[in-house]
């Protein structure tokens, strides 16, 4: 069950709330039925007097990560192709995944090297990289002290994220891509789908391989 209650502010907007409400309805009892009338009245002051006394406690709920599954972990549903075991990627992860009881999916759509290609070669090697790549993506993650596992997502991106939360409940989803100027995703409007079509946070993450390689 959802609590409504998730920091003091949403607290005492509640019981402001509450507080009229019940202040009409003895108002009106006490002009019909003033026995009754006190008798409410006395418990209105008890459940205030207890809320300001755990309020002063500090035992009132915070604001908390909320999960879609349920049981305290935090779900990370990342997406990318030939970014996949990008440096700034895998920081990314580490960040996001800190001091959380944390389970990351990797999915990564395999895309044929050219746009025209349809034969089964060309889908089967565009299969096998990016099988590679997500390999090396998991090492990376599980080298972090992270729970993960891959799979190969359909080619359409969109098709591919949709696809994985049918099966995973995802809390946020980070999607990696080329910079502006290299990346097909960002040219298609892959992210923006995907803020528009998903009610999760949706992070974008620019990884650029090139520069990488170069300080490695």
């Amino acid at each position: 069950m959802h609590n409504p209650l998730r920091s003091e502010a949403d607290a005492f907007r509640w019981v402001v709330i509450i507080g009229l409400g019940a202040v009409s309805v003895i108002a009106l009892t006490l002009a019909t039925r003033p026995v009754v009338g006190i008798i409410w009245a006395a418990a209105l002051i008890g459940f205030g007097a207890g809320f300001g006394y755990r309020a002063s406690r500090g035992s009132l709920p915070r604001e908390v990560p909320v999960t879609k599954g349920g049981d305290g972990k935090f779900r990370l549903l990342v997406v990318a192709n030939e970014t996949v075991a990008g440096d700034a990627l895998i920081e990314e992860i580490r960040r996001r995944c800190q001091g959380r009881s944390c389970e990351v999916v990797v999915v990564t759509p395999a895309l044929a090297a050219s746009r025209a290609s349809h034969w089964t070669s060309d889908i089967d090697e565009a299969i096998e990289l990016a099988r590679q790549r997500m390999e090396l993506s998991l090492i990376a993650i599980r080298g972090l002290g992270l729970k993960a596992r891959g799979e190969i997502g359909d080619s359409d991106p969109a098709v591919a994220i949709e696809d994985a939360l049918r099966l995973f409940p995802a809390d946020e989803i980070v999607i990696s891509t080329h910079p502006p100027e290299r990346s097909r995703w960002l040219e298609q409007g892959v992210v923006e789908h995907a803020r528009e079509r998903i009610d999760l946070p949706v992070a974008h993450v620019v990884v650029d391989l090139a520069a990488e390689r170069a300080v490695s």
